[in-house]
């Protein structure tokens, strides 16, 4: 079976759920899991790689290799 279809599958158990306390504990399942998967891709920087980044944009700069706001606007518009 395809995620897509399993995806329905739960809607479709879910939604015949009657028990308030099952639906709050699968919400806080929920919620926790997704904050699990979003502190997984998101893993915060060092201080040592923020550095490293604000160096690399200030030579970027002095160097300029930079786009102007207007000309990044200029493109998405």
């Amino acid at each position: 079976m395809d995620l897509q279809s399993r995806k329905i599958e739960f809607i479709q158990e879910f939604l015949k759920i009657q028990s308030e306390e099952i639906i709050s504990r699968l919400e806080k399942m929920l919620k926790k899991e997704n904050k699990a998967s979003y502190e997984q891709i998101f893993e915060p920087m060092t201080q040592d790689e923020l550095n490293k980044r604000i160096d690399q944009s200030e030579s970027d700069f002095q160097n300029n290799r930079f786009k102007s706001s207007s000309e990044l606007l200029a493109k998405y518009e």
